[in-house]
Order: C-alpha cells, then structure tokens, then sequence
C-alpha cells in the first residue's frame, strides 16, 4: 500500500472518528498528531493525512455542498458516516489538490467504500463522485 493510501485510511480514521463521536475535526485532528509523535513506524503517512484532514476542514462548506447537490435523495446526515469521510476526501482530493488524478481519488474511495461500508456504498460513492465531478466540469 502506498504511503498516500495509508494516508487517505488515516484521514479516514480522523473524520469518522470525529463525525462518529460528535467531537469536533480539529480535536480528533489535534489528538491523531498526538499519536503520530509516539509512532514514527506512521511518520510516512501522517503529513499527508494532515493536509487532507485540515483541507476537509478548511473546505467543508463547500466540499459538503458539492456531496449534497450530487447525492440525489440522500441528504449528508442520512448517509452512513464513513460514506460521508469517503466522500469527504475524495470531493477534497478532486477539488483542491491537483496532484492526485480524478480517476485516482475515485478509485480509492470506492475502494474504501468496498472494504468498510455497505454492499451498496461502493456504486453510491462512485455515482455522487461522478456527478462531483459532471458539476465540476459544467
């Protein structure tokens, strides 16, 4: 696994977390940094899950609205919580950092909807990242 990939799991990790508990980003944010000093094994993945934690931060208004208007009849509180992190990310990763490809972004958050969410998860995330990115392109 690629130290992105492990840094896209670690993003994850944090915004779940936070959503799931009801605490706030920077606090999860704050308390991941935390561990990451005590684990240098992770140091490869930790700058990068930063910046993608602290984009979705930064961005989330906007970074939600988008998920919104392309999630049609799935408002963000009714979508499971670890669709919303994935979607979080990836909208984040299309949208604000031109180093990862759209297909890239894409392909690993349906990865991840494969691997730790429901069966359906997998096809809803590709199709609201699909239209994310129709909205981007129009």
């Amino acid at each position: 696994m690629s130290a992105r990939s492990k840094a896209r799991k670690r993003a994850l990790d944090v915004l779940f977390a936070a959503d799931v508990r009801g605490d706030s980003i920077e606090a999860a944010l704050a308390a991941e940094g935390a561990r990451a000093l005590d684990a240098p094994q992770r140091s490869s993945s930790w700058p990068y899950a930063r910046e993608i934690v602290q984009g979705v931060l930064d961005h989330r208004a906007e970074i939600d609205d988008l998920i919104a208007r392309s999630s049609t009849g799935w408002p963000l509180d009714r979508m499971p919580a670890v669709d919303r992190a994935i979607l979080r990310i990836a909208v984040w990763e299309i949208t604000y950092n031109d180093e990862v490809p759209t297909p890239v972004a894409i392909d690993e958050a349906v990865q991840h909807a494969k691997e730790l969410s429901t069966d359906d998860s997998p096809r809803f995330v590709n199709g609201v990242l699909d239209g994310v990115t129709r909205a981007l392109s129009a």
